[in-house]
C-alpha cells in the first residue's frame, strides 16, 4: 500500500483538529495507530481504513444505493495499493462507483469532513470476519455532474438527493460536506 500508516495518522490529526468534539468517539483508533501497523490493509481485522465521497453540487448530494448493505450511502470502499493518498482513494471511489467525469470534481476540503470508527459483520463470501473499519469522507464539489456507468458489482443505482432528504438517509455527516471551511 502507498498509504501508510503516518499518513492515516495524519489524516486523523488534521480532522481532530478542526473538529475536536470527535476525539472521543476516535479514541481506540487513536490507540490502535500508535500500536499496531497496516491499517491500510483490509486484511487488518483490528482495524483498516476505507474512504467515502460526497459529492455536492449546490444544495444535492449524490448518493448511491450500495449492494452490500441495502441502503443509500456515499459512494466508497477500501484503499487500493495504487492509492497514494486519501482523498485521491476518496475521488477514485466516487468516480468507479457513479460514473461521473472526474474532470469536474474539485476537493471542498483537503481535512476530512467526518471520521468515522465502526464494526462491520462478517462477510463470510469475502472471508472477512467480523471487525472494525475507520472511515475517512471527504468532501466533493461540482457545478454539474451526470451519473455514468455505475459499479454494479457495489451499487445497485446512484442518484442525486437533495440535503434534506440526504441527511435523513446517511446522516450528519451530509451537512459537513455542504458547510465544510476550505
Amino acid at each position: 500500500m502507498s498509504i501508510s500508516d503516518s499518513d492515516i495518522s495524519s489524516a486523523l490529526s488534521a480532522y481532530l483538529a478542526r473538529y475536536p468534539d470527535d476525539a472521543v468517539s476516535l479514541s481506540e483508533p487513536l490507540r490502535l495507530l500508535a500500536e499496531g501497523a497496516g491499517f491500510a490493509s483490509r486484511r487488518n481485522f483490528s482495524m483498516h481504513v476505507t474512504v467515502g465521497a460526497l459529492l455536492v453540487c449546490g444544495t444535492d448530494v449524490l448518493l448511491v444505493d450500495h449492494l452490500a448493505y441495502g441502503i443509500p450511502l456515499q459512494p466508497g470502499g477500501h484503499l487500493e495499493a495504487a492509492d497514494s493518498t486519501l482523498i485521491s482513494a476518496a475521488a477514485r471511489e466516487l468516480v468507479e462507483e457513479t460514473g461521473v467525469d472526474p474532470s469536474g470534481l474539485f476537493p471542498a476540503s483537503e481535512v476530512p469532513v467526518y471520521v468515522e470508527y465502526g464494526k462491520v459483520p462478517a462477510r463470510p463470501a469475502k472471508d472477512e470476519p467480523e471487525h472494525f473499519q475507520l472511515d475517512f469522507g471527504y468532501s466533493f464539489v461540482t457545478a454539474r455532474a451526470e451519473v455514468g456507468h455505475i459499479q454494479e458489482t457495489e451499487v445497485r443505482s446512484a442518484a442525486w438527493y437533495p440535503l434534506s432528504t440526504a441527511q435523513r438517509l446517511v446522516g450528519r455527516r451530509i451537512a459537513r460536506a455542504v458547510t465544510t471551511p476550505a
